[in-house]
């Protein structure tokens, strides 16, 4: 005789990630703990397949990666295997092994003047919390000191620092996994020209988390857009895939207490309407579970 599951309960085709000691924890549909019978099949014929074409990496290709490819193309595993063999290639062309060793960002305090980029602490749902101030962007001294191909190479690296750091030590912090992130794009002060200035570095970024490093994103806020931004967002909108899009938060001037709902007060920079000062500026002390020498006042 069998027994009926409580609706209450939820019915998962994969055990729990290992090292979960939140009792809270519930994954998401989708996730490691929160599978169905199609998709836990669909993860197991996904990586079956990429072992036996010889495609497989043991070293980055744990369940939880393959789930992300899967999630977005809707664990359709032919459309998967293609996205993830074309991401293998294309961190053999990008160089990506040879940049995590040996990429040196000297110019890195110059340009943080010019357009600041960093991650800093994290959110309350203990996501690492990405900052990105267009707002401040001088690209005529920004190409001065630096090139849009050095630009790409830090965002690559940092995202290997991501994947390979922060989101592991978030996930220690909070007793659950941790896979994606809180982003924030301030525009304060852009304008239609700063925009087309930087716009080729921007569509290719944006490309590569979108295809290279999928399922990355948590939450996304477009801070102090002007009135103009409608036309901006014109232009990368259809660059972006559906999901993506229903995941940024465009707002004005108003924003504080939004991302206030979302970021503790603490943990957010005093220039964004919080009340972080980190010694030595936000946008290069890089405070948060990952860096824990770093005084997170």
């Amino acid at each position: 005789m069998s027994t009926a599951i409580p609706e209450t309960q939820a019915a998962s085709a994969s055990a729990m990630p290992e090292g979960v000691t939140d009792p809270d924890y519930k994954p998401a549909p989708g996730y490691l703990g929160n599978l169905s019978v199609p998709q836990a099949h669909a993860l197991e014929k996904f990586k079956k397949e990429l072992q036996e074409e010889g495609h497989f990496v043991q070293d980055r290709m744990d369940d939880a990666t393959l789930l992300r490819f899967l999630r977005a193309r809707k664990f359709d595993v032919a459309l998967a295997k293609v996205m993830i063999i074309d991401c293998e290639k294309w961190r053999v062309e990008f160089g990506v092994e040879d940049l995590v060793k040996n990429f040196d960002f000297k110019e890195k305090v110059e340009v943080d003047k010019y357009y600041p980029q960093s991650y800093h602490k994290t959110d309350k749902d203990g996501r690492p919390v990405y900052i990105e101030q267009l707002g401040k962007l001088d690209i005529k001294a920004l190409y001065a000191i630096t090139t849009q191909e050095r630009q790409l190479q830090r965002f690559v690296v940092e995202y290997q620092k991501f994947l390979e750091e922060r989101l592991p030590a978030c996930s220690k912090a909070v007793g659950h996994p941790i896979e994606t992130s809180c982003t924030i794009m301030d525009l304060n002060g852009v304008g239609i020209s700063s925009f087309y200035s930087v716009k080729d570095y921007v569509m290719t970024a944006s490309s590569i988390t979108q295809n290279r490093y999928p399922e990355c994103m948590g939450k996304f806020y477009i801070i102090n857009a002007p009135y103009l931004f409608g036309t901006v967002w014109a232009i990368i909108k259809p660059w972006l895939d559906p999901v993506t899009v229903a995941k940024i938060n465009i707002l004005g001037s108003g924003y504080k207490e939004t991302l206030l709902e979302q970021i503790p007060a603490e943990n957010l920079p005093v220039e964004l309407g919080g009340t972080c000062k980190c010694q030595g500026g936000c946008s290069m002390s890089d405070p948060g579970p990952w860096n824990p020498n770093v005084p997170q006042a």
